[in-house]
Order: C-alpha cells, then sequence, then structure tokens
C-alpha cells in the first residue's frame, strides 16, 4: 500500500468537522470516527451524505466505498508520452477551442500563470482535474496542493506530475468542504470549475476559501460575465432557461464582487479573456489558424481593459480577486 507523502497529515482534516485525522492503515479517521479511504496513497475526503457537484464525486465514492483501488487500470507513461487521460479529457478540461487534440495531443499545454511568483508561497487549486494549473504555479514558485471530485483526475494528476518532475500533492476532494486546517493557505485559485456550480453550492465554496486563506491571503477565481458576447450567445442558445446540472452559471460583475466580497473580503473582477472561457495566449500553438486571430485579439483587448476598465463589462471570461483582510 502506497503510503501518504509527509506532512500532509498536518495539512488535511476531516471535511465534516475540522478535526485532525489519523493515519490507520488504508484509512484517515477523525476523533468524531468518520473515516475516509485512502487509495493508492490519495485520500478521498468527500462528503459522502452530501449531493456530488459531479458524476465523477460518486464515481470516487464507490470506490472509495470498495475498499481499495483494485478495480483501477494501471496506467504507465514514459517520458515522451502525453497521459492517455489528458489525451482524452484535453476537450472538456480546456474547451472547445481544443476539442481538435482529443486523443492526439502531443505535448502538456501547461498556461501561464498571471501572479506575481510564489517564493515558496501555499498554493490551492480547487478542481484542478489533471493538474495543468498547479504545474504552472509550480514553475512559478508555489507549493501546489490540487483537489478535485474525481479520482481519475487526481490520479493522472499525479502522473504527470512525476513525469514532468513537478513536487505537488493531490487528493479527492470537494470545495464545500475543503479538508484543510484554517489559514493553511496564502494563494486560493480556481479556473473553469466554479462557474458549473449553482449559486448556492459556489455560496458554499467561498466560505470554505476564506477559512483555509491566509491573513493576507488571495483567492484568484475565473467566472463567466452574463454579458459577455460569447456568453450572451449560449444564454440565447438555451433561451435564457435556469441552467442545469452541469451548465455554465453566468454572473453580473456587480454580482461578483458583491458575493466574494460578502463571503472573502475586498474583491475586483478583472479580465481574463474574450470570445472564450478558456483559451490561452500561451497556448496558441495548440490552435488551428481559424482561433490564433481570436486569442489574440482576446489578448489585446484585455491589455487595454487594464487601463479602459469598463471594457471588463463586456469580457466573457473574468478573474474575480479576493483578499481575505480579517
Amino acid at each position: 500500500m502506497e503510503s501518504l507523502p509527509p506532512g500532509l497529515l498536518k495539512t488535511i482534516v476531516c471535511p465534516r468537522d475540522k478535526q485532525p485525522l489519523r493515519d490507520e492503515s488504508g484509512h484517515l479517521r477523525c476523533p468524531e470516527g468518520h473515516r475516509y479511504a485512502v487509495v493508492e496513497g490519495i485520500p478521498i475526503l468527500l462528503v459522502s451524505e452530501a449531493k456530488q457537484t459531479h458524476i465523477e464525486g460518486d464515481r470516487s465514492l464507490v470506490i472509495a466505498d470498495a475498499g481499495n483501488g483494485a478495480q483501477l487500470p494501471k496506467i504507465e507513461i514514459v517520458a515522451e508520452e502525453v497521459d492517455p487521460f489528458v489525451k482524452n479529457a484535453i476537450g472538456a478540461t480546456n474547451g472547445g477551442l481544443y476539442q481538435h487534440l482529443v486523443g492526439n495531443l502531443k505535448e502538456y499545454p501547461i498556461p501561464d500563470m498571471r501572479l506575481a511568483p510564489g517564493k515558496g508561497a501555499a498554493f490551492l487549486e480547487i478542481g484542478c482535474s489533471w493538474g495543468r494549473w498547479c504545474i504552472a504555479a509550480a514553475r512559478a514558485g508555489y507549493q501546489p496542493m490540487g483537489v478535485d471530485p474525481s479520482l481519475k483526475g487526481i490520479r493522472a494528476a499525479r502522473r504527470v506530475a512525476r513525469q514532468l518532475g513537478i513536487d505537488a500533492f493531490y487528493l479527492v476532494a470537494d470545495g464545500r468542504y475543503l479538508p484543510f486546517r484554517d489559514n493553511a493557505f496564502d494563494q486560493v485559485f480556481s479556473y473553469s470549475v466554479l462557474q458549473h456550480l449553482s449559486k448556492q453550492d459556489v455560496a458554499a465554496v467561498l466560505p470554505e476559501i476564506r477559512r483555509v486563506l491566509k491573513l493576507g491571503g488571495i483567492s484568484r477565481i475565473q467566472m463567466p460575465n452574463v454579458f459577455g458576447l460569447r456568453c450572451l450567445y449560449h444564454q440565447i442558445r438555451r433561451g435564457f432557461r435556469q441552467a442545469q446540472d452541469f451548465e455554465v452559471r453566468y454572473w453580473t460583475p456587480r454580482e461578483l464582487i458583491s458575493t466574494f466580497r460578502q463571503s472573502i473580503g475586498p474583491s475586483r473582477v478583472t479580465v481574463d479573456g474574450y470570445f472564450s472561457l478558456n483559451a490561452q495566449v500561451s497556448d496558441v500553438r495548440f490552435l488551428p489558424a481559424k482561433y490564433r486571430g481570436l486569442v489574440y485579439t482576446s489578448e489585446v483587448l484585455r491589455r487595454i481593459s487594464t487601463i479602459a476598465t469598463p471594457l471588463a463589462y463586456v469580457a466573457d471570461s473574468l478573474y474575480v480577486t479576493a483578499s481575505r483582510d480579517n
């Protein structure tokens, strides 16, 4: 049985009552008796009685209930290969502009993080999947921790990190019930994740982000703008009906600032991009020529928006930056 990484038990807690966890030979247990499976050295710290926000959370719980990972396929990758999970999931994790890469990806698209150098700061990503932003954070000098309800995604994240020589911790968890002690992180980040949750679930995630942030810590969360041109197009296509299941929920900039300020602290919105919710200018070499102009135009508009701030109100993808000030 694979052991837990050294020091991890100092950071993680029971997601239900925030009590310390004790390693009991393949399981973790808190003083109140809550018990969590560890599969291949990965703690599965989901709250089973809560309705899961994604079907992969239910699947992870099934494996946890089985008591071991014997039914999981063993996947080995060599240095020059791209992990098969990433090859198949690239369209889902990176967006529609990357759909042509499914099954044909030759290199990992690791984004540039528009953050200050980490200098060893503790970094948490919520909804990390195969870990692209954790890799970017590690390369920027942060100490990354990634959580996701998908055991498949977390297993892939660990394989990719090992392949690329990245020092990062990953575990199966839910942003509404973060399994970390108070004041554990300098930076909390999430990209293209909270936009898929109901506003009620987002309201449960944000106080958890505040709790795990250190005093003065920063959260940076990507969210969709209801007034963005692409966002308006998709709202029109679905007849402005209420979002269902894992569909995108759209927010106004004012609603984002108000909600994040109330739950975390002083907040502001800045532009991530236009015409898409996922495309990164650092990834243009992966994209067909017909999309490159779109992405470059988005980047030009993003830079202009730092001066002409009203442009943020028609951006499709926004970052909400909130700081914990007390």
